[in-house]
């Protein structure tokens, strides 16, 4: 596990940029889309994190949570993502789920199987049960004032 405490909203961006390029440099989907498993409580970081990461990938549309239409799809156009083979950024911020049969029904087992998919949920605990083995699990935890702590597992 490795853990980054921020002191400021600036520094929780750099973070979230600098883990994006890295992660998207070290991991490249065979077997699967990459997903990112973003937990913790209201106001700890998610959504500030999901904004960055999907700019450090270039997604243009601004990104903000999902919560009513519970995700959102955006193409990534910058070569360097597609010569990794990545060709879409999901969003799915799942909130206002009660049952996980919610997200099967939007074609889940489908998006998580396609290794051209980048997906990343907020509040991932809530369907845990239907999580690939394999998500890179990112915790995230108010600490005070700006502070936050995020660890990724």
């Amino acid at each position: 596990m490795k853990k980054f405490v921020s002191n400021n909203p600036e520094e929780s961006k750099k973070f979230a940029q600098d883990f994006a390029e890295k992660i998207l440099a070290e991991k490249c989907a065979e077997n699967g889309a990459l997903v990112l498993a973003l937990v913790g409580d209201l106001g700890s970081g998610k959504t500030t994190f999901a904004r960055v990461f999907a700019e450090a990938l270039g997604v243009k549309e601004k990104v903000k949570s999902p919560t009513f239409i519970i995700f959102r799809k955006s193409k990534l156009v910058d070569k360097k993502w597609q010569e990794k083979r990545f060709e879409h950024f999901y969003h799915f911020d799942v909130y206002r789920v009660h049952d996980e049969k919610e997200i099967l029904n939007l074609g889940w087992e489908e998006i998580i199987s396609d290794h051209k998919n980048i997906v990343l949920v907020e509040w991932a605990d809530k369907i845990k049960n239907i999580l690939p083995g394999n998500c890179v699990k990112i915790n995230f935890k108010h600490l005070r004032g700006d502070k936050r702590e995020v660890e990724i597992a």
